[in-house]
């Protein structure tokens, strides 16, 4: 299913979806803040770990600067549990069972491995300002740098 792609300046698409402590979620909690709203392929994969624990260990900065950090997969409540227990991170992870939210970010994509290709996750992130509008996309996400890049791009945006 196609859809237009999201752009900076858009609204971004509202959702509801289960976090990792049972709560449920809506973009619109986080009214008057700005989100950092993270999509990525796998709990307790290589790339997805380093990720959350470049998060975990920048959240501080983040909060200071009113930004709260939400990460979005497909996996499961119980999944997003025990891969927050272990790596001890500190801010909300969300389960898209369905992926209705995926693509209505436009991240649920075809992808290709040894030459086959499979639907999955491309590893997005969103910074959306305090009114639910995107003022950042980054597309294929390398991790590494990543929230270094994030945290450049919220100094540059008074």
């Amino acid at each position: 299913m196609e859809h237009k792609s999201l752009k900076p300046g858009d609204k971004a698409p509202d959702f509801k979806l289960q976090s990792d402590d049972g709560k449920v979620i809506s973009l619109k909690d986080f009214k008057g803040k700005k989100v950092i709203l993270y999509f990525y392929p796998k709990d307790n994969t290589s790339g997805c770990t380093a990720e959350a624990i470049d998060f975990r260990d920048n959240l501080k900065l983040l909060n200071r600067k009113n930004v709260v950090v939400v990460g979005v997969s497909k996996d499961s409540i119980e999944s997003h549990k025990k891969f927050r227990e272990k790596h001890s991170l500190n801010f909300t992870l969300l389960s898209d069972e369905t992926g209705n939210v995926l693509n209505a970010y436009g991240v649920w994509k075809e992808k290709s491995m040894y030459g086959r290709k499979y639907m999955g996750i491309e590893r997005t992130t969103f910074i959306i300002d305090e009114k639910g509008k995107i003022s950042e996309i980054f597309n294929k996400v390398k991790v590494k740098k990543h929230v270094e890049d994030i945290i450049s791009k919220l100094n540059n945006q008074h």
